[in-house]
């Protein structure tokens, strides 16, 4: 029997409190000590059971309490105080970035499939909502005019737990939206906003709801409401669930359904950032509305779409790439292609490598990379990675020059810094550590911190992450049954005062977390070690289909069951932000093992650097930049090396990590002078906080979003709109003309005037003749492509130099020239290529075409 109709009760909260409904409502709170310590002070065991949701919190506080709170002076002065935070907060304009937009709508629609915004809203998985969550939270703090979009999961992604042999399995168990940080979006009759999206004919509702990030709106769909039958209510329903037809459904709702969302609410962004390739549908459905409401082509609509789009790329792993086979394809997208005026095969080609080849599978990355003049990778590395994996795209092109940039990931500081060290940063540092945490000179003031007040600011994270492993491994013998002396056993496993070292992450394959299994007998002297001991705080999940990553943890888990280690080794189950967040902050070091070049960041590092805790990492990610910019900070497995035998890189590289816990990470770590202090251990803790926290932060990263793709992406959008999207339509026509003349262009007689040996600095002339095919010189780029080569007479580097038109000749023939200039010594080679150009072209590299001198 169900109820004819459902409603939610919540409490009367008294009317001096109710401001504490604004505090709950906007997730400010989860980077704001000052309100989440107000809750906790109400009554904190109900707060610690609410996990940080305030809003949940609130619900079941009882009417005696609330009103006993209404007459508390002191509460209700405190409650003022965070109020007026909160106000100062939302009301500044102003932003440090140099911003030209003036328009009172976003700037920008972020598009996401997850966020990790705060441990009560768990719509993410991993680091990619993490990064997200952190670049809306970046975005308010800077006050960058941005909009999110993702969708509403209803059962989140899944809860793990182990059973007693390790293996792990998973939960997922149904949240109430009701009960958290997010409200219903209703019309002026208050009745839910909705739209709607085709499906292969059948139309798929979902309602809207939104959340406050700070100064940021999170527009969420969610499509488990009546108006859908069964199947498509589950669309919503779990985060990386079901089959291909259920993935390709969440990625319709997201990027059409998420384009629709916005024009209903009345939002018109100028420029949209697709947060890896599942919302790459965004851009159709963008250039269907160009075409629909102002009448372009669909060329002109792709050229508007592109040069306002940026793509964000986080996966160097193949399975990573969503790929959809032609047929589904077909049943969702025969009629959309109509709509757009092309025929269905010339729109898979869009997201083919090769758009030739009728057997390739569809993928939403290459989709993404065509319908963007702004792609990038996460990390110097993984933008080369990038490049070398899609080159297909670009296949004429050098490595080099595939136009995929980089943004290097940072996070959040202020949500993921300790309070005890926070402290100290508003004692030493002042406030600016927090509102302009990529300030260098705020940071260097790192170095005044007193060594005592570091080291017992961070002995104290150590103890509450130890106390925090033992509560949390009590928890989970308790869920499987255990027996009584096995509960008393956890509550002593880990010591407070030995160095702990945490890993945690997905435990997918390549991030080899059983690395330190390669020698048992090694580690095990490293774990029982009575003079010199060292402990490790493992967690992490695989996801649900990948067995492989399941016997990894497995066999993790049972090492850490043997007796003679179980109390220096800790899994901890189902992690999320909060397991995360005393990890960070508490463990001494943070050990990575991906294997190069596999890791695209790796942001987890980047928290724990933030509250001082020391890196033992792969060069793999932004620990290829952190460790260039001092590498006696930290510790690196290695030095970079790719193997082909990936069982033999995994030997040798578990060898040298047991060498450097050995040799360097542990004596450092025991290494006391007067006052029982290792100086040494906190002289590398205050130079990360004084390089590494300014650089890898998400503030940062957003003011390089800003300034590299949505800065020049707005520009775009007025350029090509002015005078009724008439340059647009130009760029278009100009598109369509050197597309069908480009094959027949040429660059012959290539002359230089080389001597046998050239001087550094000396310039060499170079001439060649151009054949345009009835394109005017000013349509094409002329360049000395040069650069010193290798034995196999490869390019090892290259520089170019624009040829100038020294006339023309006859028969659409046409003279350039230039110069050349090597500035160092060595064997040096050239060519000449030639590639489009115009003024509204952001980038000659992006519509593929090239000509080489023959």
């Amino acid at each position: 029997m169900k109820p004819l109709r459902t409603y939610s009760v919540i409490p009367k909260l008294p009317s001096k409190l109710h401001t504490l409904w604004d505090l709950a409502y906007n997730v400010w709170f989860d980077w704001n000590h000052e309100v989440t310590g107000l809750f906790s002070q109400i009554d904190p065991k109900l707060w610690a059971r609410s996990y940080g949701n305030p809003i949940a919190f609130l619900n079941h506080l009882p009417q005696a309490t609330l009103e006993s709170l209404a007459k508390d002076d002191f509460f209700l002065e405190r409650l003022r105080s965070v109020k007026h935070s909160q106000d100062i907060y939302m009301e500044r304009k102003s932003t440090a970035l140099p911003f030209t937009y003036k328009e009172n709508q976003p700037l920008v629609a972020y598009f996401s499939l997850e966020y990790g915004l705060s441990l009560c809203l768990p719509i993410y998985s991993g680091g990619l909502g993490i990064l997200a969550g952190d670049h809306l939270k970046s975005a308010s703090d800077l006050n960058i005019p941005l909009v999110g979009v993702g969708l509403a999961y209803q059962q989140g992604y899944f809860r793990q737990y182990l059973t007693a042999d390790g293996w792990q399995n998973e939960r997922y168990p149904d949240y109430d939206f009701s009960q958290m940080p997010m409200e219903l979006v209703r019309d002026k009759d208050q009745k839910p906003v909705s739209i709607s999206v085709d499906l292969a004919g059948q139309p798929l509702s979902a309602q809207i709801w939104k959340v406050r990030v700070g100064r940021i709106q999170l527009y969420l769909l969610d499509s488990n409401i009546s108006e859908n039958p069964p199947h498509f209510r589950q669309i919503t329903s779990r985060l990386y669930g079901g089959d291909l037809e259920m993935r390709i459904w969440q990625e319709i709702l997201l990027g059409i359904g998420g384009i629709k969302a916005l024009n209903t609410l009345g939002l018109t962004p100028r420029v949209i950032h697709m947060n890896e390739g599942h919302s790459a549908f965004a851009g159709l459905e963008r250039i269907r509305v160009f075409m629909a409401e102002y009448g372009l082509s669909f060329e002109a609509a792709m050229e508007l779409t592109a040069s306002t789009s940026v793509f964000t790329t986080h996966t160097p792993v193949p399975a990573g790439n969503d790929r959809f086979p032609a047929e589904l394809m077909q049943r969702y997208f025969d009629g959309y292609a109509r709509s757009l005026g092309l025929a269905f095969k010339v729109l898979l080609a869009l997201g083919r490598e090769d758009p030739r080849n009728d057997g390739e599978w569809f993928c939403m990355t290459v989709l993404a990379l065509r319908l963007s003049r702004f792609n990038n990778g996460v990390s110097e590395l993984h933008g080369h990675v990038s490049r070398r994996m899609w080159q297909k795209v670009w296949p004429q092109y050098p490595v080099e020059d595939i136009p995929i940039g980089t943004v290097t990931n940072g996070v959040h500081i202020a949500s993921w810094v300790a309070r005890d060290i926070a402290m100290l940063f508003e004692r030493y540092l002042g406030g600016n550590w927090k509102e302009d945490p990529d300030c260098t000179r705020v940071w260097q003031q790192a170095e005044t911190i007193p060594d005592g007040e570091l080291w017992r600011a961070h002995e104290r994270l150590r103890e509450r992450v130890v106390d925090y492993a033992r509560f949390r491994l009590r928890e989970q013998l308790v869920q499987r049954g255990a027996r009584r002396k096995e509960l008393q056993e956890a509550d002593e496993v880990l010591d407070p005062q030995v160095l702990t070292i945490g890993f945690a992450r997905r435990f997918a394959t390549y991030k080899r977390a059983t690395l330190l299994l390669a020698d048992r007998e090694r580690f095990l002297r490293l774990l029982t070690d009575p003079n010199r001991p060292v402990q490790f705080i493992f967690a992490g999940k695989s996801h649900p289909h990948d067995n492989e990553g399941k016997k990894f943890m497995q066999q993790l888990v049972q090492f850490c069951q043997q007796p003679e280690v179980r109390k220096r080794l800790v899994f901890l189950e189902d992690y999320d932000m909060e397991v995360a967040e005393y990890m960070v902050q508490g463990c001494d070091v943070w050990l990575n093992t991906p294997r190069r070049p596999l890791e695209a960041c790796g942001t987890s590092g980047m928290k724990a650097i933030a509250n001082g805790v020391l890196q033992v990492s792969t060069l793999d990610g932004w620990w290829v930049e952190a460790h260039r910019m001092d590498s006696a900070v930290g510790w690196a497995i290695g030095q970079g090396e790719e193997y082909e035998d990936s069982a033999y890189q995994d030997f040798v590289e578990s060898q040298i990590l047991y060498t450097l816990l050995e040799k360097e990470v542990i004596p450092t770590f025991y290494e006391r002078g007067q006052a029982n202090l290792p100086r040494e251990w906190i002289r590398r803790m205050k130079k990360c906080l004084q390089l590494f926290t300014p650089v890898f932060t998400s503030h940062r990263m957003v003011a390089d979003y800003v300034k590299n793709a949505y800065q020049p992406a707005y520009k775009n959008s007025v350029s090509l709109m002015e005078e009724s999207f008439a340059p647009a339509k130009q760029l278009a026509s100009w598109r369509m003309e050197i597309m069908t003349k480009w094959n027949a262009l040429r660059i012959t007689n290539v002359q230089a005037n080389v001597p046998n040996i050239l001087h550094v600095t000396q310039a060499m002339d170079i001439q060649a003749d151009v054949y345009l095919n009835g394109l005017n010189p000013e349509d094409v780029r002329v360049e000395i492509y040069a650069g010193p080569v290798t034995a196999d007479g490869s390019f090892a580097q290259r520089g170019t130099a624009c040829m100038d038109l020294t006339g023309p000749l006859k028969d659409g023939w046409y003279r350039y020239s230039g110069q050349f200039i090597p500035e160092a010594p060595g064997r040096f080679g050239f060519t000449v290529r030639m590639l489009p150009n115009h003024k509204l072209l952001l980038d000659p590299h992006s519509l593929g075409l090239i000509h080489w001198a023959q």
